[in-house]
């Protein structure tokens, strides 16, 4: 038999006691439901650690990656209370004269420990570090179009055996529903497509409330910043994303889709007809269907069209209080003073400015939001702040 989940320590000590006794480890194996390669390291531990070497190591990393030893950050800061009138660069600088033998981070993270410590001093308001999922400010529709909300009906696999990602997408305030798209996958290009679609017919949101999942957010970007939300931007909407685990912060778009899965049924067998289904809910759902919070009143009859209209943004982001501007390729780099700095896939396309924020410090600007800071040594930005956490954009 297998180990038992609840008390394995016990089945490798009778292992153990087994073996000692004269078992063999082939046939100890055996009985035991475990490869003989386990069984050699179940002795080979109980031999270099006794009885602890039953037990589970733990998994945690005994190093991680990339971090900065703490006595490290500590003579950093040493210095940087010995002058604190000095930047990253001239600390870095005194640290390797003053201790040639130790290790020294680059100067974007001797820039990152000031600024973690409260050691930076910022223009305008205090802004640091790394991205990490969370949720953002959370508004209060008080009229239609303040607010939408999007999301993914799961997925679910249709007759053909191929997968189906609804997105739908609703008007917080009116509960108007207006789409509820089968898609192949998630990818930003098909998303985008679709929300074209809905702001030429019904205009432009103030803002758009969604989860942290893709193609809304992605995890390794600055702040989680996807080629859909940065899409939203260009646009002037604000980003809403509620914290991760707490789907009741969007709970009138996970109520529909509640009601969506008991109307839909069975999937249907492609793409064609399980779309054909999908309409005709929406058509019930907003003009049949009555909502009590609204006063028995259906959706349509309570939602307007938009006066914010849609026009593709095709001209070049300008800043004019930057100190230089750079388009950002396809690719996600820059040419920033010969050296390629890597700032996002996300912003492909899109122009960013480089305002110069201490020695050889320089901060990255997406629009009107604050995105991170990079050197010239290093070229990874370091993220700020999240700007989008903040109770007003």
């Amino acid at each position: 038999m297998p180990w038992k989940e609840s008390d394995h320590v016990t089945e490798r000590m009778k292992f153990i006691t087994r073996f000692l006794e004269g078992d063999r480890i082939t046939d100890l194996s055996r009985e035991f439901g475990i490869s003989r390669k386990t069984g050699h390291k179940i002795v080979a531990r109980f031999k270099e650690y006794g009885p602890t070497g039953l037990y589970n190591k733990p998994k945690a990393p005994l190093r991680v990656a990339n971090r900065t030893p703490q006595d490290v950050e500590k003579l950093i800061l040493c210095l940087k209370m010995d002058k604190p009138s000095w930047g990253a660069a001239k600390l870095r600088e005194l640290f390797l004269r003053k201790y040639p033998q130790v290790y020294c981070p680059c100067k974007s993270t001797v820039h990152s420990i000031l600024d973690k410590n409260d050691l930076i001093n910022h223009r305008g308001s205090r802004r640091p570090r790394k991205y990490k999922a969370q949720g953002t400010y959370l508004s209060t529709a008080q009229k239609p179009n303040d607010l939408w909300c999007a999301d993914y009906k799961g997925e679910f696999r249709l007759g053909n055996k191929k997968y189906c990602y609804p997105l739908t997408i609703t008007d917080n305030f009116s509960r108007y529903l207006f789409s509820c798209e089968a898609l192949e996958s998630v990818r930003s290009a098909d998303a985008i497509s679709v929300f074209e679609r809905i702001f030429q017919q019904h205009g432009l949101p103030e803002a758009i409330r969604t989860d942290n999942g893709n193609p809304f957010s992605h995890p390794q970007a600055l702040h989680g910043l996807s080629p859909l939300s940065v899409w939203w931007l260009r646009q002037g909407i604000k980003l809403e994303r509620i914290k991760p685990g707490c789907p009741e912060q969007n709970g009138r778009h996970e109520r529909m889709h509640r009601t969506l899965k008991s109307w839909i049924g069975e999937p249907k067998q492609n793409f064609l007809q399980q779309q054909e289904a999908l309409d005709d809910f929406i058509a019930e759902y907003n003009t049949e269907r009555a909502h009590e919070a609204l006063g028995m009143k259906t959706p349509a009859e309570v939602h307007t069209r938009s006066q914010r209209n849609y026009t593709p943004q095709t001209e070049d982001i300008e800043y004019p209080n930057a100190e230089a501007t750079h388009q950002v390729t396809l690719s996600g780099e820059i040419l920033f003073k010969k050296k390629r700095v890597y700032i996002g896939r996300a912003l492909g396309g899109y122009n960013i400015g480089i305002t110069r924020q201490d020695e050889d410090i320089y901060l990255v600007n997406f629009m009107d939001y604050q995105l991170g800071f990079f050197d010239l040594e290093n070229r990874k930005v370091l993220s700020v702040e999240n700007p989008f956490i903040i109770t007003k954009v």
